[in-house]
C-alpha cells in the first residue's frame, strides 16, 4: 500500500470555475485528480489475479486499476467511449508489467456486459474480482426536471448492470472470488439534487448484502465501497459551477478525497486477507459517518 498522505498535499476549495460535457476529462480538471501514479506502491497482494474494473477509464476506476495493477493484478477496463482516458489508464497497468485489456461499450446493454465477462475469460482465463463501479449522476433541482428517461438511464447504468455482471461473472468465480460494488454516502444520507443517483446507491447497498448472502457457500464475498466527495471527472461535468468551486468543504476534512485514497480500499477486500469480510459496506467519506 501507498504511504499515508500528509493533509498539506491534497488540494482544498475554493477551486477553479470550471465546465465540461458529461462524461468529462481528467487531462481538463483543475488540479487534475491524483490517481497515485507518483505514489502508490504495490506489495504483490495481488498477485496472479484477474480483474474486471467497470469505468475504469478515469476516476475512482482508474486508481483502482493502477493500484491493482502494481499488486500484480492482470486488468480489463469497462467503459463507455472515453477511448483517450481508457488508453491512458491502460498505460498505467502496462508500466507495471501487467496486462491492459480495454472493452468500449454501453453497460445498460445486458448483452455488452456478459461479453465483458466472456472478453476477460479469453484473455486471462478466470476472474478472481469484479468492481463494478460505473456510474450516471446528474443534478436536478426538482422533481419535474427529472425526465423518464433520465430515470430510466440512471438505473440501468448504475444497478441493473450490477446485476448483469455479477451474474454473468459469479458462475465462472472459484472459490476466493469478491465482488466490489460502488455505493455512496449518498445512499445514507440522500442529496435531494441526486434523486435518481441517490436512489441507485441505496439499492447497491441494498443488492451487495443480499448478494453477498446468496453467494457465501461458494466462498464468494460481495463488499461495498461508499466514497464521499472525490474528486473525479464526474464532478464537472454533472455539477453547476458553484457546487465544483466548493466541492467537498461542507465534509469535517473540508476538502474533496482524491482518487487514489480510496485505491487502497479496493485492494484490501480484494485480497485473501479479507477472506472473512463479505456483506461490508467500507465508508471513505472524510470523516461523515454513515449509518
Amino acid at each position: 500500500m501507498s504511504e499515508a498522505p500528509q493533509q498539506g498535499e491534497f488540494p482544498r476549495p475554493p477551486f477553479p470555475e470550471q465546465r465540461q460535457p458529461m462524461p468529462g476529462s481528467s487531462a481538463k480538471m483543475q488540479p487534475q485528480p491524483d490517481y497515485g501514479e507518483e505514489s502508490y506502491v504495490g506489495h504483490g497482494r495481488l498477485q496472479g489475479k484477474a480483474a474486471i474494473i467497470t469505468g475504469g477509464d478515469s476516476g475512482i476506476g482508474r486508481a483502482v486499476a493502477l493500484a491493482y495493477a502494481r499488486e500484480g493484478a492482470d486488468v480489463l477496463v469497462s467503459y463507455f467511449n472515453e477511448h483517450e482516458d481508457a488508453h491512458e489508464t491502460a498505460r498505467l497497468i502496462e508500466s507495471a508489467n501487467r496486462r491492459a485489456v480495454l472493452i468500449p461499450g454501453d453497460i445498460k446493454d445486458p448483452a455488452h456486459c456478459r461479453s465483458i465477462v466472456e472478453k476477460a475469460l479469453t484473455e486471462f482465463g478466470k476472474i478472481d474480482v469484479l468492481v463494478n463501479n460505473a456510474a450516471h449522476q446528474a443534478s436536478f433541482s426538482s422533481l419535474e426536471d427529472i425526465s423518464d428517461e433520465e430515470w430510466d438511464v440512471t438505473f440501468r447504468t448504475n444497478i441493473f448492470s450490477m446485476f448483469y455482471l455479477s451474474k454473468a461473472a459469479a458462475k465462472h468465480m472459484r472459490a476466493g472470488g469478491t465482488i466490489i460494488n460502488t455505493t455512496s454516502v449518498n445512499a445514507d444520507s440522500p442529496s435531494p439534487q441526486l434523486l435518481a443517483y441517490a436512489t441507485t446507491k441505496g439499492a447497491i447497498q441494498n443488492f451487495s448484502g443480499g448478494l453477498a448472502q446468496l453467494l457465501a457457500a461458494k466462498g464468494i464475498r460481495v463488499n461495498c465501497v461508499a466514497p464521499g466527495p472525490i474528486w473525479t471527472p464526474l464532478i464537472p461535468s454533472t455539477m453547476p459551477n458553484e457546487k465544483v468551486k466548493n466541492f467537498g468543504s461542507q465534509y469535517p476534512a473540508h476538502r474533496p478525497g482524491q482518487p487514489k485514497e480510496l485505491a487502497p480500499v479496493y485492494v484490501m477486500l480484494a485480497t485473501d486477507e479479507a477472506s472473512y469480510v463479505s456483506g461490508a459496506t467500507v465508508a471513505v467519506t472524510g470523516g461523515k459517518p454513515i449509518i
